[in-house]
């Protein structure tokens, strides 16, 4: 079984759209164990009884951005080890450091291509296809 098969993901961001894209770009490339969350808190409830191998997070989200999701995926024994990349239109020194310094593996600027996106996925989980 190719690692595309048995990939799971999830996909938080706070605005549909942008979820239904990454999502779009996610089956493109072949990725279909998807799940989605529209906010910080309710990926981080899923992911501790239900844990993925990769998430992709948005940053600016109400309540809790991406690093504070990724900080509490760090600090769980369950869910230390999710691969997290980090998706941002407007990624900053500050922003990637912090990321750096929590254990973020990844990170996408958007808008991405199809392309950009599946590099940006192997270089955490390996390749794909």
């Amino acid at each position: 079984m190719a690692l595309k098969d048995a990939l799971r993901v999830m996909v938080v961001d706070d605005m549909s759209v942008s979820r239904g894209l990454i999502t779009q770009a996610l089956e493109d490339i072949g990725i279909w164990k998807i799940e989605t969350q529209n906010s910080g808190q309710g990926a981080l409830a899923q992911l501790v009884t239900n844990p993925v191998h990769l998430v992709l997070c948005d940053y600016n989200m109400p309540g809790m951005n991406g690093l504070q999701l990724l900080h509490g995926l760090r600090t769980n024994s369950a869910t230390q080890k999710i691969g997290f990349i980090l998706v941002t239109g407007s990624p900053n020194e500050q922003m990637i450091a912090m990321g750096k310094k929590l254990g973020l593996n990844n990170l996408v600027k958007k808008p991405f291509t199809n392309e950009t996106l599946k590099k940006s996925i192997e270089m955490v989980v390996g390749r794909i296809s």
